[in-house]
């Protein structure tokens, strides 16, 4: 009996054993994979390291046209890249294979504004150890020019027309007005400020930016993320456009359709699927330039009023950078109308005239100006 109890126990004893022996070592249970990621972590951190970015540093600025020098090095000289990859503005540019690792991003890529990114990814053994993300800010290489303005007519309009978009074709003014329950799409009569036909939209809609493209009308509205298109003739809606930003201000450039969204940002659109197929940040060569609002475009420039303010900025559509902007401070002489509220918002271009009007909020008249440089 002792004997088949010793048989049964110093196996059992043997495997306790080996079982705290094994749990004290770290290669088996919970244990060993706690350590088995300790070990891997420690293995990555060097990879972690693998380079360092010298320059540029995070948000610095630059002008359109202007190099960028990038310098990187390795953080651990035991872990050497086979080879870094660099791009700009999500664009492969370069493939470094030895020191120094440097490289001079060309001029050429630096043609439009706005925040560029610019990444350094570094391989070892055929694998990605490391990533490292910088952005930059490109601006104007230019100052913008200053422009003032002459008189040349005046017209009535509506003081109950929150304007909102705003367009010349065919001797008449089209209009967009905004406000939910006072939403509308309007025909006006320049001469008279009659308002030949209007459409109603929706009460719980804001109604925002319109753009003629072909024989028809496209409207957005502020936040609903949603627009029409009509018949020009008829104010028929034809379709319902989506988008993925707030609307404010259209107009059509070509075969595209630009958007503003109140920030620095124009989108443009291909016109039959309302799809994104740009887009364009908008900066001088001082800083970004937001709260765009209404649009036109105007002898290959778009024209935006800047929201809040007595400015029309004019943007270069190739680059972004704003070319001038016009002041049209104290256009409307009105004790009756708080300009501070009612802002100047509205740009409609007689393209075969070359006369080019502007109006505001609830402002009782629309002027046809000269520019004055």
């Amino acid at each position: 009996m002792k004997r088949n109890y010793l048989r049964f126990m110093i196996p059992l004893f043997a495997g306790l054993m080996v079982t705290w022996t094994i749990s004290c070592s770290g290669r088996s249970g919970k244990t060993s994979a706690v350590n088995e990621k300790d070990n891997n972590k420690t293995a990555e951190e060097p990879a972690a390291r693998l380079i360092k970015m010298i320059a540029p540093e995070e948000n610095s600025e630059f002008k359109l046209g202007d190099p960028i020098e990038v310098m990187l090095e390795h953080g651990n000289r035991n872990q050497v890249s086979d080879s870094i990859v660099i791009s700009f503005d999500g664009k492969i540019v370069s493939v470094l294979r030895s020191e120094p690792w440097e490289y001079r991003i060309s001029p050429v890529m630096t043609t439009s504004t706005g925040r560029k990114s610019l990444k350094a990814t570094a391989f070892r053994d055929g694998k990605a150890r490391t990533t490292i993300t910088r952005f930059m800010i490109i601006l104007s290489d230019q100052p913008p020019k200053r422009y003032s303005y002459r008189v040349i007519n005046t017209y009535p309009h509506d003081r109950e027309a929150f304007t909102q978009g705003l367009f010349y074709d065919n001797r008449v003014f089209y209009e967009s007005t905004g406000q939910e329950t006072r939403s509308t799409l309007r025909e006006v009569e320049p001469e008279t400020g009659k308002v030949l036909r209007q459409l109603n939209l929706s009460t719980d809609l804001f109604g925002e930016g319109i753009t003629l493209y072909k024989d028809r009308i496209y409207q957005v509205t502020y936040t609903s993320k949603v627009g029409f298109v009509y018949d020009k003739s008829t104010f028929n809606q034809i379709n319902r456009i989506y988008y993925q930003t707030q609307g404010w201000g259209l107009t059509t450039m070509n075969d595209q359709i630009v958007m503003s969204d109140g920030t620095n940002v124009l989108y443009l659109f291909e016109p039959e699927m309302f799809t994104v197929v740009s887009r364009l940040e908008v900066y001088d060569n001082e800083k970004k330039v937001d709260q765009l609002n209404e649009l036109e475009y105007i002898n290959g420039e778009i024209w935006a009023n800047i929201w809040m303010t007595n400015l029309i900025a004019r943007i270069d559509p190739a680059s972004g950078k704003v070319l001038g902007y016009l002041d049209l401070k104290g256009i409307l002489n009105d004790p009756d109308t708080n300009t501070e509220v009612n802002v100047l918002n509205g740009i409609a271009w007689d393209k075969e005239g070359k006369r080019i009007f502007v109006t505001g909020k609830n402002w009782p008249r629309l002027f046809e100006i000269r520019i004055i440089e």
